[in-house]
């Protein structure tokens, strides 16, 4: 007999999901037979495949699975497979903060300066190259964990963690991703070194380009709460970016569906297409400072489509700057030369949620090579006092 009690990683979760999640080594016609055999029993009660488990649930599984060995066939909890697949189907694509009240961690976008923990190293955008990047790792080095302890978190709750991601660090494993560089897997390796039972899992991405913050859910039910969340537009995503040219006005709304094209080259957004599989995407934005050809917005997301940020303003003329897509080349050229500007200046500073009955606000200012930039831009007149987007109420 196999015994397990099921913990919050796999609640909520229909009998025939969780034992295909539990032992994905075992075929299909296995669980089935067990389950119309009357073989597996929910604290004490025979079970049915669409029953739905809470955590705390014992389930007895009155069968041998060839998977599970013999001194595995009693256990108490069983960690889950995969955390990706405990997420529902979406659309698209450490410090503790105080418990009670108004968790606000806060920092001056344009200084760099944020609380620092002890141990921490003076945070860049950029991902660090490593001597393993491009070739398979050694067995040992698979087991130096390396990459994990270079993890710039944020903050890290019993639910989730908030990472400050780098520029050139791809959000996932995709193509064109060498296996071991990307974010999830340095969150996995973390999560390994940590104990966790679950795969720390990202609740949305960020362009392989762009750096700043990005949510980790540390459990299956935290995964499907964030994910939920987004899909429902309740978590604000602020960002910083340096656009071409002065805006006409200091405040305003982009509102253009998009619609994905790929081809041989890589995926890319044709904006405002009369098409029935164009997305709806909105994109507010205010001037932070004005500068001799450039300005530097603030951006809320009201819909998070990919690369709608940088579709959204070449479409009105005014590109990021650093863009390799959908920016001016020749301008690229020119202030990688005159500014030191190697990457797309696009910057996830700001994350708002509420969690638990408490309204969660997570800073992270721009990264150095980022202020670098600016400090080298003429202002045209004074920076305009910090006036945040009224956040709406849901």
């Amino acid at each position: 007999m196999i015994t397990r009690t099921i913990d919050r990683n796999f609640a909520n979760m229909r009998l025939d999901r969780f034992l295909r999640k539990a032992f994905p080594e075992e075929s299909l016609s296995v669980f089935f037979a067990v389950i119309r055999k009357k073989k597996v029993r929910v604290n004490g009660v025979v079970g049915k495949a669409n029953q739905m488990l809470v955590e705390g649930d014992v389930v007895n599984i009155y069968e041998n699975f060839k998977s599970v060995s013999d001194d595995d066939q009693k256990g108490e909890s069983l960690p889950l497979a995969s955390a990706a697949e405990a997420a529902p189907a979406t659309p698209s694509s450490g410090d503790t903060p105080p418990k009670g009240g108004h968790a606000h961690i806060s920092a001056e976008a344009l200084s760099g300066q944020r609380p620092q923990r002890p141990d921490a190293k003076s945070a860049t955008g950029f991902a660090k190259n490593k001597s393993t990047w491009g070739r398979h790792l050694t067995g040992a080095e698979k087991q130096a964990h390396w990459g994990a302890h270079e993890l710039d978190l944020i903050v890290q709750t019993e639910d989730y963690v908030i990472v400050n991601k780098p520029s050139g660090l791809a959000s996932q494993p995709g193509s064109g991703t060498r296996p071991g560089e990307s974010l999830v897997e340095y969150l996995w390796e973390w999560g390994r070194n940590e104990g966790l039972d679950f795969k720390p899992t990202i609740a949305h991405r960020l362009d392989q380009e762009t750096s700043g913050l990005i949510i980790a859910a540390l459990h299956g039910d935290t995964l499907r709460d964030f994910t939920r969340m987004i899909r429902e537009h309740v978590v604000d995503k602020f960002y910083f970016a340096l656009v071409k040219g002065n805006l006409k006005k200091d405040r305003g709304t982009i509102s253009e569906s998009l619609l994905r094209t790929d081809s041989a080259k890589g995926s890319k957004m044709l904006v405002g297409q009369d098409d029935k599989n164009a997305q709806k995407a909105i994109t507010h934005y205010r001037v932070k400072q004005h500068y001799e050809g450039y300005d530097l917005v603030k951006i809320k997301l009201e819909t998070g489509r990919m690369h709608q940020i940088r579709a959204h303003f070449a479409s009105i003329g005014h590109p990021l700057l650093g863009d390799t897509r959908y920016g001016d080349f020749a301008l690229n050229r020119e202030v990688k030369k005159q500014f030191g500007l190697n990457r797309l200046f696009l910057h996830s500073c700001r994350l708002e949620f509420d969690w638990q009955g408490e309204h969660k606000v997570f800073d992270c200012p721009l990264p150095k090579e980022l202020r670098d930039v600016i400090k080298q831009l003429k202002p045209m007149r004074y920076e305009r006092p910090e006036n945040n987007f009224q956040r709406s109420r849901r």
